[in-house]
């Protein structure tokens, strides 16, 4: 009797095995990469509220939201994206930790319709912040590959309100001067007078300065209305150096 139940389920297990085997299934389904958007985004704020004396802006937390970091890093990194560190994105360059972005973006107190500089491309991503709250951004990459690169990509994700160029940061955009703010992602030894003098009276500018070995410290530079910059120093950090013929 127990012999006769057991094989009159067998037809019954092999169909429901051949219905699983003929079922659609997503073997290369999209990662949820939106809702991996929201947990960076958590994390970062969790981070701040450790080290940082105030929480990050709403706006600046939006766009770090929205922003398809993912697409902004090489296909090999591509599953550590919305980690909150920095990653290589070649040609010796890292794109950097998402809450030291969502800083750096904080401390410009930029508002929509500003114009920014940066100092420093990369894969595009920063600027892609900054456009997101709504700024226009001409940005400078040393590295051509990856300027090509960015701007392709910038272009590619409707990213009109930035223009890269392939050149030395270091001497600025004097042709698009002044700017409301200038943000500098590689580390500097000093803070670059052209980029202090192509900083309209009010604006500010965040630059990591010091050596590839040694400490260097995030900046921040506010130009006063007769010209003169207040330099504070913030908090250590690690970029890599700013490089060119200065």
């Amino acid at each position: 009797m127990e012999q006769r139940r057991a094989t009159g389920m067998a037809p019954v297990l092999a169909g429901w095995v051949l219905a699983l085997l003929l079922a659609p299934f997503p073997l290369d389904a999209e990662p949820d990469y939106a809702g991996q958007r929201a947990i960076l985004v958590d994390d970062v704020i969790a981070t701040q509220a450790r080290y940082g004396d105030r929480p990050f802006d709403p706006t600046v937390l939006d766009a770090l939201g929205r922003t398809e970091r993912h697409l902004f890093v090489p296909e090999e990194v591509r599953a550590a994206a919305y980690a909150n560190r920095p990653l290589p994105i070649g040609h010796g360059q890292t794109i950097s930790q998402p809450v030291i972005v969502a800083l750096m973006t904080e401390l410009l107190r930029v508002v929509p319709g500003d114009r920014v500089l940066e100092v420093g491309t990369g894969s595009g991503y920063q600027a892609a912040i900054l456009a997101e709250i709504g700024v226009e951004v001409f940005t400078l990459e040393i590295v051509e590959p990856l300027a090509i690169e960015a701007k392709a990509r910038l272009a590619a994700l409707g990213y009109d309100g930035v223009t890269v160029q392939h050149g030395d940061g270091y001497y600025g955009w004097p042709d698009r001067a002044p700017f409301d703010a200038v943000i500098v992602t590689a580390a500097a030894s000093h803070i670059p007078p052209p980029l202090v003098d192509q900083l309209r009276p009010g604006g500010r500018m965040v630059i990591p300065v010091g050596s590839r070995f040694f400490t260097q410290y995030l900046m921040l530079v506010e130009k006063r209305e007769d010209g003169t910059p207040l330099v504070r120093q913030l908090l250590p950090v690690r970029f890599v150096p700013l490089t060119g013929g200065h």
